[in-house]
């Protein structure tokens, strides 16, 4: 679980990140868990834009993601989700106590 000091540092460091992965009409599915999951061990950090076209709730869907990726969800903001997981051999973002 994340602090509030935690995900503030996160915030800032996804600010500047553009979505990799988009959510459309099919909504979540395995395949695009997959993906994530991939994306996030590299990187740590992401972002997955919500389409206009996807008839969920964008707070069930940033949890769905969180959930099937492992990551911990860091901010749901208008459209957009950011993930965050620690990376197992690619840590490269140090978080404050």
């Amino acid at each position: 679980m994340l602090t509030g000091k935690q995900k503030r540092h996160l915030r800032s460091l996804a600010h500047h990140l553009n979505p990799i992965f988009q959510v459309g009409k099919g909504g979540v599915n395995d395949h695009l868990i997959r993906h994530i999951e991939e994306a996030i061990e590299v990187r740590e950090l992401i972002k997955v834009t919500v389409l206009n076209n996807c008839l969920e709730d964008r707070s069930e869907i940033a949890q769905q993601l969180a959930e099937g990726a492992g990551a911990e969800l860091v901010q749901v903001i208008g459209k957009i989700i950011v993930l965050y997981k620690e990376s197992k051999d690619n840590k490269t973002i140090e978080l404050p106590v």
